[in-house]
């Protein structure tokens, strides 16, 4: 779908209420075209109309009015440059940033090591078989009420 299809959407989905869906499709578009800072912009609006003031940080980061409480909880929620880097998902040189804040923002932002985005995927992982194990082990206790609820009643 073209960007401008696309915006015209999330125009819909906002006026409808679906704030959600207008946030999917913006970070969809974000992750398309990474270096247009007025889609940026419209996600971090999207992310204020959640309360979410870290994100809303996040993607109005390399813009000059940004507000410096979102930038503060970004960068608490993102505490070293490398992870604020990662998370602002900017693809390309820096010297393709449209602005020249912008482009002094990227550059104090080293990009992360191959082995710090290995250990972060690592820790990903670790989280998920976590977060899976104790789904299995809720369902099985689930199970195991249901059945003894059921022999209960017998």
């Amino acid at each position: 779908m073209p960007l401008r299809d696309t915006l015209a959407r999330v125009d819909e989905d906002l006026a409808a209420g679906r704030v959600p869906a207008a946030r999917q499709r913006l970070r969809g578009l974000v992750s398309s075209f990474p270096r247009d800072p007025a889609l940026r912009r419209r996600l971090a609006e999207v992310y204020r109309l959640y309360g979410e003031p870290a994100q809303a940080g996040r993607w109005m980061y390399l813009e000059e009015d940004r507000d410096p409480a979102e930038t503060a909880a970004f960068e608490a929620r993102y505490r070293t440059p490398a992870e604020r880097r990662a998370a602002l998902g900017w693809t390309g040189a820096d010297s393709l940033a449209p602005t020249d804040f912008a482009r002094e923002q990227l550059a104090a932002l080293p990009a992360a090591s191959p082995e710090a985005v290995e250990r972060s995927a690592a820790a990903d992982a670790k989280g998920s078989l976590v977060a899976l194990g104790c789904l299995v082990l809720a369902i099985a206790f689930l199970a195991i009420w249901v059945i003894g609820v059921i022999a209960l009643f017998r």
